[in-house]
């Protein structure tokens, strides 16, 4: 199981602005891939604001059990097979824990409105093209970054 350093948990609070996040353990969080079937991610807490926070890797969804990679594989094997979503299962560590084909079609779905979102907004000429390919949460699901982003901007 992959445990990330705590020298990884930023210090700096979100809300007050204040470095005053303090360690507060880790957590387990699923993150199928090729590598990781199951990761531990730091934990900090706020004593101040009374928040708590998780710091996931770049390449790990917030709320998802399928790291970025993963996805990312999907879509490269629809170019290979010339098929559907639903035939483009990606390799994982653990074969018994393999996606439905619902999830591959969300995931289809994400992709397509994260890419559309890229273009009307100009990213891809700030970031270059191959952001659009990157494993990271702007490019593979942007309905999760608007979420984050929306949390964020109504913070005091």
């Amino acid at each position: 199981m992959t445990t990330f350093p705590l020298d990884l948990l930023p210090r700096w609070c979100p809300f007050c602005g204040d470095r005053t996040i303090i360690g507060h353990g880790q957590r387990r969080k699923l993150a199928h891939d090729e590598v990781h079937d199951v990761i531990r991610v730091r934990r900090g807490r706020c004593p101040p604001c009374h928040k708590t926070f998780t710091i996931l890797p770049i390449w790990s969804s917030p709320s998802g059990h399928y790291s970025f990679h993963c996805r990312k594989q999907a879509a490269e094997r629809i170019v290979q097979q010339n098929g559907g979503w639903e035939e483009s299962i990606p390799n994982l560590r653990d074969p018994d824990r393999l996606p439905d084909p619902c999830t591959l079609r969300r995931w289809a779905a994400r992709r397509l409105l994260s890419l559309w979102f890229s273009f009307q907004l100009g990213l891809w000429k700030v970031l270059g093209w191959s952001f659009l390919g990157a494993p990271t949460i702007l490019a593979w699901d942007c309905p999760a970054f608007c979420r984050i982003l929306r949390m964020e901007a109504a913070s005091p």
